[in-house]
């Protein structure tokens, strides 16, 4: 039996998200897949202010995810690739979430928000790029309908990279 997924409210972050969310992903366990260790508040203070920048571009961003209690666990949400590797040009999906809210459908039901979201806002399709190895981003891939599509080798890391997409049809 499929249980139903928790209410999630997303927000742009705030300035103040950036010390949340540097709380929040300060567990090596959240980062494993991305770079291994927790980073410094700065770089949280930078991703938040690049966030409200898109938000005001684009109608998109990686949106500060809450949950029913207005706890900030995470981030789920979509912004321009920006490495000048990989899909180049394309708009891409992403989340990161504590490990105390893993398992509980939070991060599918913000990315079926950020989906209908991203396509209300005109973007034709998203890619999400995960490493390999990293099963539950790749599960969460698979329940939001995307395909897997090419692999890209990572410029620092020696691995290629996963690459899935989905495009919006005009029935959707």
């Amino acid at each position: 039996m499929k249980r139903p997924l928790p209410a999630v409210r997303l927000r742009v972050p705030t300035h103040e998200d950036a010390v949340a969310w540097h709380r929040v992903f300060a567990d090596p366990e959240v980062m494993e897949f991305h770079g291994g260790r927790p980073a410094e508040l700065s770089v949280y203070e930078e991703l938040t202010a690049r966030q409200r920048r898109h938000d005001a571009e684009h109608g998109f961003c990686l949106w500060t995810l809450l949950d029913d209690s207005g706890e900030v666990i995470g981030f789920t949400g979509a912004q321009p690739w920006r490495p000048h590797w990989g899909p180049v040009g394309e708009t891409e999906i992403g989340w990161r979430l504590g490990r105390a809210h893993w398992g509980k459908g939070y991060v599918t039901a913000a990315a079926r928000e950020t989906l209908r979201r991203v396509r209300e806002a005109g973007v034709p399709g998203v890619v999400a790029v995960v490493r390999p190895g990293n099963e539950r981003s790749i599960a969460v891939t698979r329940r939001l309908g995307m395909e897997p599509a090419e692999t890209y080798p990572h410029p620092t890391l020696d691995e290629a990279v996963l690459c899935f997409r989905l495009r919006f049809s005009h029935a959707q």
